[in-house]
Parts: structure tokens; sequence; C-alpha cells
């Protein structure tokens, strides 16, 4: 049956229908071109012949999407539609036919049906496998990627319905499987502290995760933030735009919301951008440049005018997370501070706000503006007091001597500890750099960076080129060992003076007491923080409490047990 001109080939277009030979061919062929009429007279029949693939393609041409979310929609058709239903004609898939699509895509990524038993290699070029050539094993799509080629399918066959492409839309009878239940794992508050400890080392890295941590703001939000963005005076942080990455190079678009979003800050969060703010200045004046006020709140570059890439960020903070031991990654901070916010009273409302999550409570927000903005600076007084204290700026050399990693640290605090217990005494030279690096098997470089490591923390002198000479600060030398006291016969003993303690849990003071003890005995206040321990009924590690040694008159000493 004739059914006009196709509008995708130009060519004319026919319904056809087969019909199966038999004693009534006759008969049928008559109902199946009066059927086939009668879809011409009411526009009821598909106007082209065109493939799934035409479909797309047009599908793809007229979608108005983010240059990000377009490209992820063609990668997802390119790997896992096209290969299986591209060539069929766009009006003969139906419901089966996605259904089959389905099931193969939950039962392996890959597509392996038909192919023999191989090697999933670690690259498509010629190399030599080794251990992260491993054979195939099939692993299904996530159920979440499976829903979202499930509706691009049914973007693209809702607009076939409307361009009378085709008659009805099969992807609305196709089930694509359900999403799995939200997991969030955020970072315990012990993680959150030594992941703030770790990324201080860099103020200005630590300032992003502190950021990250009390506002929940997406990486991309961050990284396009810009100085005129922040207000200081009045605590508020305006989020209007974010970074992408798109074929290799960043661009700046609206939000995921495509909504504008302020957020309050609370005093401890406006100090640290202070305290940033006057670093980037300086940096920026180092150079002969002015910090201007579009200039970005986190760059490399010296006057803030590059944004960081969001790829970058999350590889620091992977790395970081991992040189700790912890299995988490950046986003998971949006999760922190959510789950803080909701622990800390605030009600959901003003945490999707906060957040910028959509579905949230939109309207809500919009129609109690002035509520929501109390409700926010409440948030923002809950959340700082949930998060652990805001470390202090290490240098390099004072986190060396704390943690040392490499092993020219290592070797400088073998040294110091050889000119702290006496072995080295002041005046003396240290090892030669050869003799040196033959005991512990290093190399002459690092041996000698040693050496520049002990003069930052003031052991050694000289001038460049001398043997240095070894030098015990005033400090080391009032922390020298003072020889036991010899009892006098006859004497009887003196009883421990009342010392007053506190104890803290992750810096935060949980109860004062006082008791008869002597509190230059280590083992004593060990068996003193134990106790403490038990008594106050928490079920935490023993080393993530701190015992505080009140002295009158004295400066606070705080003695910690650790593993």
């Amino acid at each position: 049956m004739y059914a006009g001109l196709d509008p995708v080939s130009g060519t004319q277009h026919y319904l056809r229908e087969i019909i199966k030979p038999g004693p009534k061919a006759e008969v049928e062929a008559q109902k199946a071109l009066r059927r086939l009429a009668t879809q011409v007279d009411k526009r009821r029949n598909p106007r082209t012949s065109a493939t799934l693939d035409q479909l797309l393609d047009r599908y793809l041409e007229t979608l108005s999407v983010a240059p990000s979310t377009h490209r992820t929609y063609v990668r997802y058709l390119e790997k896992h539609v096209r290969p299986f239903l591209g060539r069929s004609k766009a009006a003969a898939v139906d419901v089966e036919a996605l259904d089959s699509l389905y099931a193969e895509l939950r039962r392996c990524q890959k597509h392996c049906v038909g192919r023999k038993a191989g090697t999933d290699h670690r690259t498509p070029r010629e190399h030599v496998c080794d251990e992260r050539c491993r054979p195939h094993r099939c692993q299904p799509l996530a159920p979440a990627t499976i829903q979202h080629i499930h509706f691009v399918l049914h973007g693209a066959f809702d607009r076939a319905v409307r361009w009378r492409w085709v008659v009805i839309n099969p992807v609305e009878l196709a089930s694509a499987p359900a999403k799995g239940p939200p997991e969030p794992n955020p970072p315990s508050p012990a993680e959150a502290t030594r992941l703030l400890d770790e990324a201080w080392t860099d103020p200005d890295w630590g300032t992003l995760v502190w950021l990250t941590m009390t506002t929940g703001a997406r990486r991309g939000e961050l990284c396009a933030l810009r100085w005129s963005h922040v207000d200081l005076e009045n605590g508020v942080l305006s989020i209007r735009r974010a970074i992408i990455q798109f074929g290799g190079k960043l661009q700046e678009k609206d939000t995921k919301t495509h909504q504008q979003r302020r957020v309050t800050l609370d005093p401890e969060t406006v100090a640290v951008l202070a305290e940033h703010f006057e670093r980037a200045t300086e940096r920026a004046a180092s150079v002969g440049a002015a910090l201007l006020p579009d200039a970005f709140v986190f760059s490399n570059a010296p006057d803030c005018r590059a944004p960081l890439v969001p790829g970058s960020v999350s590889q620091r903070y992977s790395r970081m997370a991992d040189r700790l031991g912890i299995e988490t990654h950046l986003h998971a901070l949006r999760h922190y501070s959510a789950t803080e916010l909701i622990s800390a009273g605030v009600d959901v409302r003003t945490v999707a706000g906060r957040l910028g999550h959509s579905g949230g409570g939109n309207t809500t927000l919009r129609v109690y503006a002035a509520w929501v903005a109390e409700s926010d600076q409440r948030a923002a007084r809950g959340l700082v007091s949930r998060l652990p204290q805001r470390p202090a700026v290490r240098t390099a050399a004072e986190r060396a001597l704390e943690q040392p990693r490499t092993p020219r640290e290592r070797l400088a605090v073998h040294l110091r500890e050889q000119i702290v217990s006496g072995q080295v005494q002041a005046g003396d030279h240290l090892p030669g750099i050869k003799q040196l690096a033959a005991e512990h098997g290093l190399a002459f470089s690092t041996v000698h960076r040693s050496f520049e490591l002990l003069r930052e923390w003031g052991l050694l002198a000289g001038a460049p080129g001398e043997r240095p000479i070894v030098v015990v600060p005033a400090r080391l030398e009032a922390t020298a060992p003072v020889p036991p006291a010899v009892a006098v016969p006859g004497e009887r003993e003196k009883p421990p003076d009342l010392v007053e303690f506190e104890l803290r849990h992750l810096g935060v003071p949980l109860s004062r007491f006082a008791m008869a003890a002597d509190h230059n005995d280590g083992a004593v206040l060990d068996k003193v923080l134990r106790k403490a321990v038990r008594r106050s009924g928490l079920a935490e590690p023993v080393d993530e409490f701190e015992l505080v040694v009140l002295r009158p008159g004295e400066a606070e000493q705080i003695f910690a047990v650790l593993e």
C-alpha cells in the first residue's frame, strides 16, 4: 500500500505485510490491504522505513542538553544499542527486542555472546601480557546505566511518535531494571579528622577539602567558584557555575540543576576563606599582578585566572585517601555533609537547599525563603560544631619530623634521635656522607638532603661546602633525660600530688576529674587514661582519646596514648 514519500530518504514509501500461502491466502491478502489502507487514511501508519540508527542520529541532532551529557548519550548508544538494534527498522523494534537488549546488558557489558573464551587484555595494542591481562569474566552493566539507556531510547521513540515515524512508543511497555537502594558511604568523624590533617599540609588544598565538607558543593562547582561569589562580610557563598571537562578542554556551564543557590557559612569557614584570600593576594602580588574579583578561588595560576581541573582534584583526593588507607572518594564528602547536617537536627528541605538537590522541596524553599535563611544559619552553626578541629598549618619540615615517609626523612629522624639522646654531642661531626650511604643503602644525594633537613631543624651548623657541626638547641637541652633521684635512707617517701585531668575525644572535652598521681610517669598516665575511657562509656579505640594534665601556673601538657 503506497503511503507517501519517506521524509528521511525522500523515496516512495510503501506499507508491506506478508501473507502466508494457503487456500485462504487471497482472502487474507484482501483483509491486509484494507487494513493498511485504513491506517493510511487515518494517518496511523509509520511514515518511514528508517532504521533505528537513523532515528537515533536525528534525535541526537535535535536534542538540547549539555555537551557532557550529549557525549554520554552517544557513548551509550554506540556501545550498547547500535550493535544490536541499529540496523532494524524503527517501526519494527518492539517490546520483546528491548527486553532482550536489557537482558544482554544485565549479563555482560562487553557483549561476549558467540566469541571464544579469551582474555581481557589491558590494551588493544601489541604488548607482552602480564598479570593485568586476565581471562574474560562477564560483568553486568550497572542498573543505573541501563536506566540511562532506557531513558534515551524512550526520548528517541517519543520524538518518533510525534514525527509519525512510528505509531507507538515501545519503550513505554518495556521494563528497565530498577535502581538499587542508595548506599552513601561518608567518611566517619575519625576518618574525616585524618583526611583534614593530611590535607592541611598544603593550606590551599586543605581549604578546598574543608569547604567541601562544610558546604557539600560538587567538585565542578568549587572549581568554578570565583571571589566575586564569596561574601566574607555576611558569610554567604553563591554557587552559580560549574566547570566540566569536554574534549580535553575545560568549559564553564550552569549548575547540574540549572539553578543558583546561596549557602550560609559558619564563622570558622569564613576565617578559613579569609586566610586563603590573603595567601592568594600575596601570590598574585609576587608576580606583579592583582587579584581581580572574577579570579577563581582555587587555582594553580599565581593570578588565579585559570580554574582547577575537576578530574585532577578527584585524583589528588583519592591518592591522599589511599596513603591513609581510607577507602573513599571526593563525592563522599557531600554524603558526609548531608549526614552530619541531618544528625545535627537540620530539616531535610534545608539540607537539600544547601547541597543543591533537585526535587528536595524546591517550591517550599522558594515560598519560605525568609524561614530558610534563618534555618540555613542554624544549619551552618550545627555543622561546624560537629566537624573535627581545623588542623594547624605545618611546614614540610615539621611534618617530616612527626611523620617521616621518605628515606631521607627517616634517616634525618634517626640522626636527630642520636643527637637528642646524647650519642652525638654538640660540637661533634656526624659520620660522612659516604659512610652513611653505605650503612643505610642510600644514594649520596639522599644523605645530603637529610643533612639539609637537619639544618632546617636547627641541629646542624656550618657554611655550605664545610663539614657541618652538630648543634643542640636550648629547647632540646631542656627536654634531656634527668637522672633518677637517689632515695635518702630513713626518709619517708613523699605522696604524689593531687593532679587535675581533662579527658578529650577527638579534641572535644568530655570530663574533668582530679586524683593523686605522678604526672611524670607515663605508665601511670596510661592507666588513668584507660580508666577514664571506660568510665565515659564510649566504645571507640583508646588512641582516639587524649588525657590533658592541668598543672596550676603552667601551660597545659597533653599526654596521648597511641597504638
